[in-house]
């Protein structure tokens, strides 16, 4: 006989609490292999596919695309063999996937709509145009799936009454003929099916401004709702009287995918701190908090570096980038000078160092500021490095970067030169000790062998935890950098 087991949320890493459903992989009835890519999400820190633990039958989806899901919440419920046993933790299945399945849930956000057997019935048709957002109830098999009829052995669990923003129930497995595949009222007016929205942030404009993205024409390849497309039904509607000036917000602000604004005021737009931008400020809020920092800097003649890669990659073989040379250096500078490459454990009063560096390095993408990790960089060569800074950088751009590829950094290299500043005194990536800067590498004069001459200058700087050393080792680790830099045989005495 099958059984019916839930599988939820996973805990992401590194205190996520949350995540967004960008797009389904499965539907209702498909058959799923041990380890397969059920659901892409996006956290504060990346997109991620996660994978189901279980084989079977699909028998239940838990929430649209585009709705904010807790940890521990339920995703999918899947109709196993007679063997499989149910379980809400990670030892069943295949023990292959993320973190911390079956981790309590947080307490719900923005007063989500819970499912209730006995919830009254309330007159249904507005309750996006109030501002709320369907309650993520399951989409189940109906009498006829897979598993047989309502109540027979394998019944979905938790597909008991399924309760909408409006008030309307169901009875299980079963969604009334005048709601929408949404769980909105009046679905006789509008097409059936999923509507065709990728974006998350798409979703949003409409869901705050009333707008009923069934109504909308795509301009998109196969009729893909672009925002172009509800910015232009939002204009022809015009801002009701008193209601936020999303679109507005999001020019002001200049906001990102992660920053959609709630409120405008006469005195300027807020924007939640949420998504990555969220992530982001709680982490430099601690860093701030917690980590004594300080910072030097130094000018160094990059001219010989550059020369040097030059004639690398004049000699064949794959390209070496400036960064994997960077990075090389930072890894023999760490060797000599491992008090930065630590963390200050405060409750135990100690120092630990670390025996491995693990780089990062901080990376602009469209989603905000993230940082990937190069993992074993001591271990690698500049040829290693340049592969791996690639991959992560193409995930970076794609969002594709999953989070054991943002998590678990000793040290991070931060090349703000490609925004055309020369110097920085930037925030460390708490836990870590430190953190070295690199501004633009530009034409500059220069003393050279005597005589004054027009150089390639890079100034280098090291912000570092001053609880973990003085300033005599961090001036120590910042002049071997330089004198790499500039004299790229120092280098080699490391090797």
């Amino acid at each position: 006989m099958a059984q019916v087991l839930e599988f939820k949320l996973p805990d992401l890493g590194e205190g996520l609490t949350e995540a967004e459903i960008v797009r389904w992989l499965v539907k209702v009835g498909d058959v799923v292999a041990v380890d397969q890519p059920v659901v892409e999400v996006e956290t504060a820190k990346a997109m991620v596919e996660v994978p189901c633990p279980y084989g079977g039958v699909v028998t239940a989806r838990f929430g649209e695309e585009g709705t904010e899901l807790p940890v521990g919440s339920p995703l999918l419920t899947v109709a196993v063999g007679g063997d499989a046993q149910a379980s809400d933790g990670a030892d069943e299945g295949s023990g292959n996937v993320l973190v911390g399945y079956g981790t309590g849930a947080p307490p719900a956000r923005r007063g989500r709509v819970r499912t209730s057997p006995v919830a009254a019935a309330r007159p249904a048709g507005n309750s996006l145009s109030n501002g709320g957002s369907p309650a993520a109830g399951p989409e189940a098999v109906g009498a006829s799936g897979p598993l047989g009829t309502s109540g027979a052995p394998g019944t979905v669990r938790g597909s008991g009454t399924r309760t909408a923003a409006s008030g309307h129930t169901t009875v299980p497995g079963t969604v009334p003929e005048h709601w929408d595949a949404r769980g909105r009222g009046d679905a006789g007016a509008r097409a059936t099916g999923p509507v065709p929205v990728i974006s998350p942030l798409v979703r949003r404009i409409a869901r705050e401004n009333g707008l009923d993205l069934r109504e909308l024409t795509g301009s998109g390849p196969d009729g893909l709702i672009l925002r172009a497309d509800v910015e232009l039904a939002l204009r022809s509607a015009g801002a009701a009287p008193g209601q936020p000036d999303t679109l507005t917000g999001l020019r002001a602000a200049g906001a990102t995918a992660a920053e959609t604004p709630v409120a405008a005021t006469a005195a300027g737009t807020r924007v939640p701190l949420r998504g990555i931008r969220g992530a982001v400020a709680d982490k430099l809020s601690r860093s701030r908090h917690e980590i004594p920092d300080a910072t030097c800097w130094v000018d160094a003649d990059a001219t010989e570096l550059l020369a040097a890669r030059a004639a690398m990659n004049a000699a064949g073989g794959p390209k070496i980038s400036l960064l994997a040379l960077l990075a090389r250096i930072c890894t023999a500078a760490l060797a000599r000078h491992p008090e930065l490459n630590s963390t200050v454990d405060m409750e135990a009063r100690e120092i630990v160092r670390l025996g491995h560096v693990h780089l990062g390095f901080a990376a602009q993408t469209e989603r905000g500021l993230v940082v990937p990790v190069v993992r074993d960089a001591h271990t690698r060569d500049a040829q290693s490095l340049s592969a791996e800074f690639a991959r992560l950088t193409e995930a970076a751009r794609t969002g594709t970067l999953t989070p054991g590829d943002l998590t678990g950094g000793t040290f991070t290299l931060n090349n703000y030169g490609v925004f055309g500043v020369d110097g920085s005194t930037p925030i460390i990536n708490h836990p870590e000790a430190a953190m070295l800067g690199v501004g633009r590498i530009i034409p500059r004069p220069w003393v050279h062998q005597g005589e004054l001459a027009v150089r390639q200058v890079v100034q280098l700087s090291l912000t570092f935890d001053h609880r973990v050393c003085d300033g005599g080792t961090a001036g120590g680790f910042l002049r071997y950098v330089a004198d790499c830099v500039e004299q790229p045989a120092v280098l080699l005495r490391s090797l």
